[in-house]
């Protein structure tokens, strides 16, 4: 541990050096071309990591300009994988610091991505770079895996399994520590409330930064000529309690309009009654599901005027042990007579067996390095663990960290990007010295998505 600890403070200049290449990359999606599907910014920076990683003497390989991996070792098929990605989402208002840079201070490193996820991937990437510099020979193939679309909806993924195996084991560092075995069903429904004709046009567009990333800031919308605005509190819609929403707020003021009618306020004031502040679903039936092991998180996401009235995304995550049929059916219960709701967005829950071969060996690296020994933990965010065979999700957030990502003045402490490397170096230590990872894919994961037979 000592050693590893000297060479991470002897080449930390010589490794934000290389970070602050990529993170200078914008590399939020974009229009789509034939060379870069996911626009110029993603596949410019995926070009740059392949770059770094060939300069440290790795193998290297892009597949369909889409995703990319740096490769050490000379096995057979197998081999471990570390999956993390390179997108990132946009820069939003807001920062005192340029957000696509890597900028230090008072002790945080800043910079869209330095979280999620290009700061953590990059600990990986280096800290292969160092134990090979250590001396350390594989025994098993490892790969770093370098997505670009894992913001918008993984299709980067399929791209990189049609065209390679899976890993035998391996981690994505694009979560938070101890190990998560389970990540929570996501649902993104539709409710859609129909308004009269002169409701329709009293009521303007609602304009504002919508996304069903985050919670909501800033919104405005014309009654009748007059401008109502909304000013909340932006947060990631998987930490709504850290956010003030600033849709429920425009729902409250929208109900003390005396131009629109008695119908349309009473869908406002139900938007406000039933949404505001209730996060784990108080007021959608959905908190009774807080009596298992982790609660629901509810997170009104976009609001829109519509040719029939209005309708509201709201972003649900849900306990791994239930089914979406259940939460649908809860929300059914609660919602006005003349409303409907259509689901827009579905990820089923994964679970993997937390007491695996695999779990138990990233959570004792996890306890000798910090000292602290945690039992694995499931997680309210969607990571590549959902798409890519026999992967935990691994860090990089330490327990009590949340709600930094996908916000302005994204950052990490110094000292917890320089505790990541160290933790992804002997993690991947652990893995690649490891004589008996061939083949061994029942015996480091276990079962493969076993939600509700914990």
């Amino acid at each position: 541990m000592d050693q590893f600890e000297h060479i991470i403070k002897q080449q930390w200049p010589a490794f934000l050096a290389d970070l602050q290449r990529i993170m200078q990359v914008p590399s939020v999606k974009g229009a789509a071309t034939k060379n870069a599907p996911y626009g110029t910014g993603p596949k410019q920076a995926l070009e740059q990591v392949l770059r770094l990683g060939r300069g440290y003497g790795f193998k290297t390989k892009m597949i369909d300009q889409k995703i990319g991996y740096v490769e050490w070792g000379t096995s057979d098929t197998d081999y471990i994988g570390v999956f993390g990605h390179l997108d990132v989402v946009a820069a939003g208002e807001g920062w005192s610091v340029p957000p696509f840079d890597l900028t230090e201070k008072t002790g945080n490193l800043y910079g869209r991505g330095i979280l999620d996820n290009k700061g953590p991937i990059m600990c990986c990437l280096y800290g292969l770079k160092l134990l090979k510099e250590l001396g350390v020979v594989p025994s098993t193939k490892i790969r770093i895996v370098f997505g670009t679309d894992e913001e918008s909806g993984m299709s980067d993924i399929p791209a990189y399994l049609a065209a390679e195996s899976a890993p035998s084991f391996g981690f994505t560092p694009d979560c938070k520590y101890p190990v998560v075995y389970g990540e929570r069903g996501i649902l993104q429904v539709r409710l859609s409330f129909p308004l009269s004709t002169q409701d329709r046009l009293l009521l303007g567009t609602i304009e504002g930064d919508q996304s069903r990333a985050h919670v909501p800031d800033q919104l405005r919308v014309t009654v009748a000529e007059r401008v109502v605005t909304a000013k909340g509190r932006r947060a990631p819609s998987n930490a709504p309690e850290l956010g003030e929403n600033a849709i429920t707020i425009l729902a409250k003021k929208l109900q003390q309009e005396a131009g629109l009618s008695e119908a349309a306020r009473t869908t406002c004031a139900w938007i406000a009654e039933k949404l505001h502040a209730q996060h784990t679903g108080e007021g959608i039936g959905l908190h009774t599901f807080s009596a298992t092991e982790e609660a629901s998180l509810v997170t009104p996401v976009i609001l829109q005027k519509t040719t029939e009235g209005l309708s509201l995304d709201v972003s649900v995550r849900y306990p791994v042990a239930r089914k979406e049929a259940q939460v649908l059916a809860a929300i059914r219960q609660h919602l006005p007579k003349q409303a409907e709701i259509e689901v827009v967005r579905s990820i089923p829950s994964i679970c993997r067996d937390k007491e695996s071969r695999g779990a138990r060996l990233l959570s004792e690296v996890y306890g000798q390095v910090t000292g602290t020994y945690l039992a694995p933990v499931t997680t309210t965010g969607a990571t590549y663990a959902r798409k890519v065979p026999n992967i935990l999700a691994f860090g990089p957030s330490f327990p009590g960290q949340k709600g930094i990502a996908h916000r302005e003045d994204e950052y990490m402490a110094v000292t917890d990007l320089q505790s990541n490397v160290n933790i992804y170096m002997h993690a991947m230590a652990a893995l690649i010295k490891n004589e008996n990872n061939k083949g061994t894919q029942e015996v480091l994961i276990g079962g493969e998505n076993i939600c509700g037979e914990q």
